[in-house]
């Protein structure tokens, strides 16, 4: 069980985490901050560098944490706050699967987290080597989705259209 929720942990981590720098860095073939900054002004999201920060930040260090098993369920809800914007502002429009740009691969990406955040890390993790267990009960992990889902909501409440050009 421990060395399944490793490679669990490693797989979804990472790749979440590697989303993150294509925001942030560019890196993997992404746009960087400038890039998906201007990709998020589009999206009614201002100013779109530091939304895009954010949002990079979100994937980066909450897969890093999830990845090292480290802080608990923090990394999980930090991801689903991510996910749970980019499903209702770019995916949910164009239906179900990731092939027609859909929100499958968000779906799949709040399913493997929020099981994460219950199951825990497992015997190798970072939390397990240095005794940390604070964020790591049932309790601490709804607290957190809860807060989560909340802040998703309040991301989305603050899009605004774009302004009105005047001629």
């Amino acid at each position: 069980m421990d060395a399944a929720l490793l490679f669990v942990r490693l797989v979804v981590g990472l790749a979440i985490a590697a989303h993150g720098a294509q925001k942030l860095f560019g890196w993997f073939g992404g746009y960087g901050l400038a890039g998906t900054g201007g990709f998020f002004e589009g999206l009614g999201f201002r100013p779109g560098r530091v939304f895009a920060f954010f949002a990079g930040l979100g994937e980066a260090g909450g897969g890093a944490l999830i990845a090292l098993g480290l802080g608990g369920a923090l990394g999980p809800a930090l991801v689903v706050v991510v996910m749970l914007v980019a499903i209702f502002t770019v995916h949910i429009t164009k239906g179900f699967f990731i092939t027609n740009g859909g929100w499958e691969l968000n779906a799949i990406y709040i399913a493997a987290v929020v099981e994460i955040a219950y199951v825990g890390f497992g015997a190798y993790s970072f939390d397990r080597a240095i005794g940390f267990a604070y964020l790591s009960s049932a309790q601490a992990a709804t607290v957190l989705m809860i807060a989560a889902i909340v802040l998703a909501a309040l991301n989305l409440l603050v899009r605004r259209s774009a302004p009105q050009q005047t001629t």
